[in-house]
């Protein structure tokens, strides 16, 4: 048995690691009382996290099948998890303890969020990683990975505040929830050569709840708002996490997610402009403002002249609620409508470099399309992914009848 020494936050942790983990069966952990991985209070901010570096030999030991796990690890209590690495894209499987005990083994999507290459804020985004998984309150972990070198652990508790229970939409003296400004444009028809009548921009704005309400430090921001010229497209995500969350966790989950893309991942903000819940609540994501056109880290090579909308939850297997999916339709049509485009029909779009479509690559996609449109990735979900075609018909209908 080896003792290694890992950097958590500020602060050193010695870690045991045995090498006689499998599949079933994996290594005892420590009986010491203090936990193997304590988290660290971020400065100014409610919440805690610990970033465990992994490489074989430091933490990572090979099981009889090749495959490398760490040993069970105690922690103190998180809520949320991810793996992030250097280079490549290893696979990722986690198993977390809760009051319930040990969990089964969970797949941890690769985010191919990103921001946009070559500009400042993919620059200073050195690490790609997984998803960040909300696994509700656990006290132990332990990782299966492809990979043996470069990987960090990372595990956040985004605190609690009283008013995450009690979170209502923000008012807007100039948009409310009815009407946007009747700015009169011309809208863009089909594929984007024939123009209709110029009419006035009327799809209602919806609810939604402010930053102010979710409360991210000001703090792990990483530069300032860039803004796009045009929006052709919404791209629809889901966030690849747990789906039982509560209305009351929402606020907690967005807060560790703003802390893993900005502090973690090296973001400028929080990555998507909108984030959808279970519940039908709508919620601003990225700064910049709601109303404006403000360039996301959502869809790596399609961040310009789009905004990005995640529903939170993970929908491959399970259907999203129907209040989700009529939060996408308003939010679709009243982002679409003020610049005057259609919800149905494709635009063309140049990719900026994705793993799917090379940089400057001209491609024809759906006004309202999901993150696979776009790259190599499952989001958002085959049972959300299967909804797109009634959302663009259902967002095309507001559009009209607010016409």
């Amino acid at each position: 048995m080896a003792v290694v020494t890992a950097l958590v936050g500020t602060g050193l942790v010695a870690l045991l690691w045995s090498g006689d983990d499998t599949d079933d069966h994996a290594a005892r952990t420590t009986s010491s009382a203090a936990p193997d991985v304590p988290l660290v209070k971020d400065k100014g901010s409610v919440v805690r996290a610990a970033t465990v570096p992994l490489a074989r030999g430091r933490g990572l030991v090979a099981d009889a099948r090749g495959r490398h796990l760490t040993q069970r690890l105690t922690t103190d209590a998180y809520k949320m998890v991810a793996v992030t690495w250097a280079s490549g894209r290893p696979e990722v499987d986690v198993r977390f303890r809760n009051a319930r005990g040990w969990s089964e083994w969970t797949h941890l999507e690769a985010l191919t969020d990103g921001p946009t290459a070559g500009d400042a804020e993919s620059r200073q985004a050195t690490r790609r990683g997984t998803e960040l998984l909300w696994v509700g309150r656990s006290d132990g972990v332990q990782v299966r990975t492809t990979a043996t070198t470069g990987l960090d652990l990372v595990l956040i508790d985004p605190g609690v505040l009283a008013a995450d229970a009690t979170a209502t939409p923000a008012a807007s003296a100039t948009q409310g929830s009815g009407a946007a400004t009747a700015t009169t444009v011309a809208r863009t028809r089909s594929a984007g050569t024939t123009s209709a009548a110029a009419r006035p921009t009327k799809a209602p704005r919806p609810p939604l709840y402010g930053r102010s309400v979710w409360k991210p430090n000001p703090d792990y921001l990483n530069g300032s708002p860039v803004y796009t010229n045009i929006i052709k497209q919404v791209h629809v995500h889901h966030t690849a996490s747990a789906n039982d969350y509560s209305r009351a966790d929402v606020p907690a989950i967005l807060r560790g997610m703003y802390r893993y893309h900005t502090q973690t991942l090296g973001w400028f903000d929080i990555g998507y402009n909108f984030l959808v819940d279970r519940f039908g609540r709508s919620w601003i994501g990225r700064s910049g403002g709601a109303r404006k056109r403000v360039r996301g880290a959502h869809t790596l090579g399609f961040n310009h002249n789009s905004v990005g909308i995640a529903v939170i939850g993970n929908y491959e297997s399970r259907n999203p609620t129907t209040y989700a999916v009529t939060a996408i339709v308003r939010l679709a049509a009243w982002k679409l409508d003020l610049d005057g485009q259609h919800a149905t029909g494709r635009t063309w779009m140049y990719s900026k470099g994705s793993d799917k479509y090379p940089a400057g690559r001209r491609v024809a996609l759906y006004r309202i399309d999901g993150h696979r449109d776009t790259n190599d990735t499952a989001c958002p979900g085959a049972r959300l992914y299967r909804l797109l075609p009634d959302i663009r018909t259902r967002a095309e209908r507001r559009l009209r009848y607010y016409s």
